[in-house]
């Protein structure tokens, strides 16, 4: 006779605050760095000032891209997207290192593209070699919303270190199961030749050894 009555749930154990806020802490990290580092490689490639110089046929419009301007957000983006990776790749000192790395790509992507916000310097060389004279600079300048935007990507790479700073040490690190340990590594015996197997025979004897001795 078989009882009506089913057998008890078993319930997973439920994560602790402290599991918790480690997740959320990775997921917001993760999050704000890529997002940071794509958007100041995206406003990098775009226009950040506009402007005219004057030529013999009138005048000639130029652009200054964000790259033309200044390659520090640039940079600095694919820089703290490398140490985001790496944070989980390290332990102890090294995490809090690359943390601080990542962060102060951050900052500085934040500072050059305040700088760069108003920089007239890249229009006004492109307006020298358009119209041929050293002395010729740009007119009718006009800045974009773009240096902004990558200002925007470093506060999210700095807020991404910053998390990486305060949360890091309880992240958890790669796997070392396929780190090696530093022991050597055990040579494979090899096989005698086989007789019957003239290659192996010859290949025996060039190195010097005695195809009919037994191992």
């Amino acid at each position: 006779m078989t009882s009506a009555v089913p057998p008890p749930r078993t319930e997973a154990p439920s994560e602790s605050p402290t599991q918790r806020g480690s997740r959320r802490s990775i997921a917001a990290a993760l999050l704000l760095g890529a997002v940071g580092a794509a958007l100041a490689l995206l406003a990098s490639r775009q226009a950040w000032a506009h402007g005219t110089v004057s030529v013999a046929g009138g005048k000639l419009p130029l652009t200054a891209n964000g790259g033309d301007v200044t390659g520090v957000p640039a940079a600095l983006a694919i820089v703290g997207l490398a140490a985001l990776v790496a944070v989980f790749a390290v332990r102890r000192t090294g995490r809090v290192l690359v943390s601080l790395l990542l962060a102060l790509s951050g900052a500085g992507t934040v500072a050059a593209a305040l700088l760069g916000a108003g920089d007239r310097d890249a229009l006004d060389e492109k307006a020298a070699t358009a119209s041929g004279d050293a002395a010729a600079t740009i007119g009718d300048l006009t800045h974009t919303g773009w240096p902004y935007a990558a200002a925007a990507a470093g506060v999210l790479l700095l807020l991404a270190g910053l998390l990486a700073l305060t949360y890091g040490r309880s992240w958890p690190a790669m796997s070392g199961r396929y780190e090696r340990d530093g022991s050597p590594r055990p040579r494979k015996a090899r096989r005698a030749p086989d007789p019957e197997r003239p290659e192996e025979m010859w290949k025996a004897l060039d190195r010097g050894e005695d195809p009919t001795r037994e191992t």
